[in-house]
């Protein structure tokens, strides 16, 4: 065999060897984002939900105590701070870091100039995920707890710890682990039921002490009172 056919044939060799035993390159990811919950989003046109790195959040049903001590959904809050620093256009830019357990993209992302993660733990509407971070977002998270921003004005349970059954002590049962779940809310003089998956089912909190209560089924709600929403 002609000694150039035999470097050729080592090339090719040697290169595909260097592919095989190369890391995969991490994934850069762009596009219109829509927030899946405080530390999730979703690039329309990519059919993987991506996890922002170091960074967790409170969960959708969790409630926390603000200053004053007064119950609020934390988790709904979050998540809401999260789209104000995505902002209006929705665009970000994301690279990849890791995979998680379910599969998701674990991603570092940037919107407006900004690291999202990194923003949201300032803000204090999200605490570093000390577990698998490397510890870049302490900083941020020593300021909001400095400055007593977000969920630091009051008090919460880290994401983690609530994810295991801890609560705050005035913490009540956000349907999730309930027999009967549809939500007895008083407004006013007002008296609503609100359903699993309505509008404003997941924003509602009970406050029993105040005479909210849980209800098994709509036409006990309405035989206590309750009325559905309008509109």
């Amino acid at each position: 065999m002609p000694s150039g056919e035999i470097s050729l044939r080592s090339a090719i060799v040697a290169l595909a060897l260097i592919i095989l035993t190369s890391p995969v390159m991490a994934q850069s990811l762009s596009g219109q984002a829509d927030v899946i919950d405080v530390d999730t989003i979703a690039i329309r046109g990519e059919k993987t939900r991506i996890r922002l790195y170091g960074v967790d959040g409170p969960e959708s049903q969790q409630t926390c105590n603000d200053a004053s001590g007064a119950r609020y959904l934390c988790g709904s809050k979050a998540a809401d701070a999260l789209a104000s620093i995505i902002g209006r256009n929705g665009r970000v830019s994301c690279k990849e870091q890791d995979r998680d357990r379910y599969g998701r993209i674990v991603v570092t992302c940037e919107a407006n100039g900004r690291d999202i993660a990194g923003e949201l733990i300032r803000q204090g509407w999200a605490v570093e995920y000390t577990q698998y971070s490397d510890g870049r977002y302490s900083d941020e998270e020593e300021e909001a707890q400095r400055a007593k921003r977000g969920l630091w004005a009051g008090t919460f349970v880290k994401p983690w710890e609530w994810r295991r059954g801890e609560r705050l002590p005035n913490e009540a049962s956000t349907g999730s682990d309930r027999k009967c779940a549809i939500k007895g809310n008083i407004s006013g003089a007002e008296r609503i039921y609100h359903l699993p998956g309505s509008r404003n089912y997941a924003r509602t909190t009970i406050d029993e002490s105040k005479g909210e209560r849980w209800f098994c089924s709509e036409d006990e709600a309405k035989a206590a009172g309750w009325r559905a929403p309008r509109g």
